[in-house]
């Protein structure tokens, strides 16, 4: 059996010989040859040269050729902000408007073009990769999905506008969908076998809202990706335990999740389905700023934790960190690929608690209410960018009257801080010490409410 043939397999919920193997390497991929993000995200050659090393350096049983959720949110007129160590981030919306004004819904003329932005440029690549190693390796294109494209077109107005305006914001998916399509038409045309869409924000919503705007869009968009001879997988971050079930209704072959979501909690639900799910190496504390022992037990750990491993797939919790050491994921690779000889390795390894020794604040005696935003990163997670943005907004309302503080979780004082505090999920909004949005971002309302209640 081949890597791609087992790959396949894990995603027909098939019996194999061991989990499979995927390293959501995006550009992650860029420092294998020394280039920054932002030259393999812009660059036919250097994407390929990053792209066939990956293949080289990792074995994966499925490989992204790409991961960035700004190529049809740049077509369509968002304003992005380049990084040398991450992809871009949004930085404007185009359908954001006054509260006076009617919120519009794209022309159907507007949909991405097969030759309009980095479409091409990607879609090259995607061949030239698929002809070096897609005999053996099962190749993934990641699209954006309906929701986050509409949070990237109409900004954070996007969730009030679920209580406000359910017209409209079936309408913004439905044409969001229509680009998801185009986008899955693309890549499959390139060569990808498997379809991967990609929906952080689906964390952030309740099972309701789930199922009476995202259930139809997503049903009919995994139809369509079937219907085309690929794969459909369901990529979500954060804690998206509360709507797997209604997730794995859709049709998907697969879910991947991150370390927020209890993997094996999470496979129970999706082998009823006869969905595979994937995931969930932690991206920072494990991967980032663990030793490659740390990775080896951990991965060797999960892989033991199941009894039935049918549908199981090691993988990163999402695109991996720009500084994620190289022997880091080999670790990861060796423990999925030599299980048995790794966990020989590991069997008396204990992991070093290096975490820092951090004084919160004394919330019983603030001098003005304080704000605690705690997130992954915003600048590569679409939900704490959201999260984010609606904390400085709410910080530009009230300006000096409140406190702001964020912090990321690629920062190794920020993750002790995380820690201490007993956050359970990422992103999450503290308000003077206390949970007020855990892993749901806040309407500006809600969030403006919540302060004026400590003010």
């Amino acid at each position: 059996m081949t890597p791609k043939e087992l790959l396949f397999a894990t995603l027909e919920h098939k019996p194999t010989p061991r989990p499979a193997w995927i390293p959501f390497s995006g550009v992650y991929s860029a420092r294998l040859k020394g280039y920054t993000a932002t030259e393999f995200l812009q660059d036919e050659d250097k994407m390929v040269e990053c792209l066939l090393e990956v293949n080289k350096m990792f074995k994966p049983d499925g490989q992204c050729c790409i991961f960035d959720l700004q190529i049809e949110a740049e077509i369509l007129g968002c304003d992005l902000v380049w990084a040398n160590d991450g992809p871009p981030s949004v930085a404007s919306h185009p359908l954001d408007c006054d509260e006076d004004e009617d919120p519009v819904v794209p022309c159907e003329c507007t949909v991405p073009g097969p030759n309009d932005g980095r479409i091409p440029l990607v879609c090259n690549a995607m061949r030239r990769v698929k002809a070096a190693v897609g005999d053996h390796t099962a190749l993934y294109g990641l699209i954006t999905g309906p929701f986050t494209l509409a949070s990237h077109l109409r900004g954070s107005n996007i969730f009030m506008d679920m209580f406000d305006d359910d017209e409209y914001v079936h309408d913004l998916l439905a044409y969001c969908n229509k680009v998801a399509c185009k986008m899955a038409d693309y890549f499959i045309d390139a060569g990808m076998d498997v379809i991967a869409v990609v929906d952080p924000l689906i964390s952030q919503i309740s099972v309701d809202h789930f199922e009476e705007f995202m259930a139809e869009p997503f049903t009919a968009l995994f139809d369509h990706i079937k219907s085309k001879g690929a794969y459909a997988s369901f990529f979500v971050c954060g804690d998206a335990t509360r709507n797997l079930e209604a997730m794995c209704k859709t049709g998907c072959h697969s879910i991947s999740v991150d370390e927020n979501v209890d993997l094996k909690k999470a496979k129970e639900i999706c082998d009823k389905y006869n969905v595979s799910i994937g995931g969930n190496i932690p991206l920072t504390t494990t991967m980032l700023h663990g030793t490659q022992m740390d990775n080896m037990k951990y991965c060797v750990d999960l892989i033991d934790s199941f009894g039935d491993k049918t549908g199981l797939i090691v993988a990163s919790g999402c695109d991996m960190p720009f500084g994620v050491p190289f022997e880091n994921t080999i670790g990861c690779m060796q423990a999925v690929l030599e299980t048995d000889a790794i966990r020989e390795m590991v069997k008396d390894y204990v992991a070093v608690d290096d975490t820092q020794d951090v004084e919160l604040p004394d919330y019983a005696n603030l001098a003005k209410p304080l704000v605690e935003v705690f997130t992954l990163d915003p600048a590569t997670c679409a939900a704490c960018t959201y999260m984010a943005a609606a904390s400085d907004e709410a910080y530009a309302t009230f300006g000096d009257a409140i406190d702001y503080k964020l912090y990321k979780y690629t920062i190794k004082e920020d993750i002790a801080r995380t820690k201490k505090m007993g956050v359970p999920n990422l992103p999450s909004l503290y308000i003077n010490g206390q949970l007020k949005f855990q892993s749901i971002i806040p309407s500006k309302e809600e969030l403006e409410a919540a302060i004026r209640a400590v003010l």
